[in-house]
This record gives C-alpha cells, sequence and structure tokens, in this order.
C-alpha cells in the first residue's frame, strides 16, 4: 500500500484510513478482526469521531475495549478522533474541545492522539478559543496534530489567525459521483452550467498550495448517505460499466477501481473507509496504489455524469 510523508507533520501515512463510526454493534472478535485485516493490508490510521455510535465515545469505548495495543504498536498506528458536533448545535468552545479530548482518550484507552479535527464548522467559533484549547492539548502531550472536517478555506485561515499550531488536514466528503471539489474547477466560467459553481471557495487548490492533506468520506456513496453507486445500474449503468472493465484489466474488484480514482489525484487524497467488512478493507487496498492512466481517470469522471467543457 502507498504511504505518505504528511505535510506538515512527521507522520508517515497509508493513503487508506479505517473509519469506525459503525463498529459500535460490533463484539470485541469482529473488531480485532477488522483492525487485523486493516494492518495486514497496510492500513496504519483508525479514524474515530466523539459522536460514533448510539452513545457519545460508543465507538472509541468499542475499540478500546477490542483493541490494546503495546507502547511500540501504538506509535506504529495513527489514531485520530474529532470534536465539536453536539446534539442540536455545534461547539468550538474551549471547555468542550478539552472536555471531550480527555473523554475521548479515556474511551479508546490511549495516553494520546495523532490528530485531532474539528468536525463540523462552529459559524459561532471564537478562534482564539480553540488556540486555547489547542495549546494546552499539545503542551500536555495529549494532541500531536490537529486538522479540520468539512471546512472552506476562509473558515480555515479565519482559525489561522489565532492557533499556531499546522492545520494539517481537513477531511472531506469525495466520490466518483460527488466530487463538487474537483468538478467545479474542471468546469470554471462556464455560464448556466451547475457543475461550474463552486460549493467550498476552491478547496482543492487551497489545499495543495498550503500543504494540506485532504480525506475523502463515503468514498463509495451516491450523495449524502443515500447508497453506494458501487452496482447501482439503475442510476450508474455507464460508470459500472468503466468501473468492472478496469477492475477486469488491473486483475481488481470495483472498490479497488473506485479507491484508485481518489487516490490517483496528485493532491495525494487518503480515502476514508466506512466499512467493517474485512473483504472491503482489502479490495480497496488493493486499489490504493494503482496508477491509472490520464484517459482512464477522465473516462470514469464523465462517466459518472460530469463534463468536460
Amino acid at each position: 500500500m502507498k504511504t505518505l510523508a504528511l505535510p506538515q507533520t512527521n507522520i508517515e501515512a497509508s493513503n487508506i484510513i479505517l473509519g469506525l463510526m459503525r463498529i459500535g454493534t460490533l463484539d470485541d472478535e469482529a473488531i480485532r478482526t477488522l483492525i487485523g485485516a486493516a494492518r495486514d493490508a497496510g492500513v496504519n490510521v483508525f479514524d474515530h469521531a466523539d459522536i460514533y455510535g448510539s452513545d457519545r465515545h460508543q465507538c472509541e469505548e468499542r475499540f478500546g475495549d477490542a483493541i490494546r495495543f503495546t507502547a511500540a504498536e501504538r506509535e506504529q498506528v495513527v489514531i485520530q478522533s474529532k470534536v465539536g458536533i453536539r446534539k442540536g448545535y455545534f461547539d468550538f468552545s474551549a471547555e468542550h474541545i478539552l472536555t471531550t479530548v480527555d473523554e475521548s482518550l479515556a474511551a479508546l484507552r490511549t495516553d494520546y492522539l495523532d490528530f485531532l479535527l474539528l468536525h463540523r464548522p462552529d459559524t459561532l467559533v471564537e478562534p482564539d478559543e480553540v488556540a486555547t484549547a489547542f495549546d494546552a492539548l499539545q503542551a500536555s502531550g495529549k494532541v500531536r496534530n490537529f486538522g479540520v472536517s468539512n471546512h472552506t478555506p476562509g473558515q480555515v485561515q479565519l482559525l489561522k489567525r489565532s492557533v499556531t499550531q499546522p492545520l494539517a488536514i481537513n477531511q472531506v466528503q469525495l466520490s466518483i459521483t460527488h466530487a463538487p471539489i474537483i468538478a467545479s474547477g474542471i468546469a470554471t466560467n462556464m455560464a448556466g452550467l451547475d457543475q461550474s459553481i463552486d460549493r467550498d471557495n476552491g478547496i482543492l487548490d487551497y489545499s495543495r498550495l498550503n500543504d494540506m492533506t485532504l480525506q475523502a468520506w463515503s468514498p463509495f456513496q451516491k450523495g449524502f448517505f443515500n447508497g453506494v453507486f458501487l452496482g447501482d445500474r439503475e442510476h450508474f449503468a455507464e460508470l459500472n460499466d468503466v468501473i468492472d472493465e478496469l477492475a477486469a484489466a488491473y486483475d481488481v474488484t470495483p472498490t479497488g477501481i473506485a479507491t484508485a480514482w481518489i487516490t490517483r489525484h496528485p493532491a495525494n487524497i487518503q480515502v476514508v473507509l466506512g466499512t467493517t467488512n474485512p473483504g472491503r478493507v482489502r479490495d480497496a487496498a488493493a486499489g490504493s496504489d494503482l496508477r491509472l492512466t490520464r484517459e482512464e481517470w477522465y473516462r470514469l469522471f464523465t462517466a459518472a455524469g460530469y463534463i468536460l467543457p
């Protein structure tokens, strides 16, 4: 599996991340099997959030109960979690950030997070409060690196007015069929074309210019949690035909091709898997270091319904 030296950090990370938002109902053995399959495939990054599960910290607790890393093993993996979403509102107050990190560390049974991400933009954010929390977390050794999720360049810049630590990560939704961060730039300045609408203020170019690694969540989703496009021939027949053709040519599964479409981009985007199926992890890993040709990449893009002006 391809690994990346993440800019603004000293971390070497797999370009596949195992997201653990669905492990709340798994037993310990199933969790260990899933994590073992990921590690065997070369995955060393594990993604959490305080809100994952039926109760706050449930998935973190299940992970902490099932997986007991030795000190040496812990240094070989990257554990990240997210903070800021509360029931009915968002909260980037220093108090909430600090309290939540302590709760996450206890649930995960670890002394530190490799990354803490601010989960969804809080329009009531006071950057000085975020800076206070980040400074305390860094000084105590509880968090080693910081980032955001679902933030625009302007929102990142606002935080950077006060936050002194590098904001090294931005986790965003991205798949072949949900690719506005890519598609709008391709169709820029095309009046009357919905694809040309910039919905995120140029997040892709901003991230590349500022050495901010993007992480793609929902890499197989059609849209916002409304099912996967793989195998959906009612809505994406042409796309699935192309995926199947390329999967046969490269001797990988369709999951591998869908993964390779994201990892082929020179922005070095990491792919966040949300699966609890060890086989799906292996399938994605097999495609993670495929280098699709330009023609193949654009063929998938247009088969998904996007246009090349």
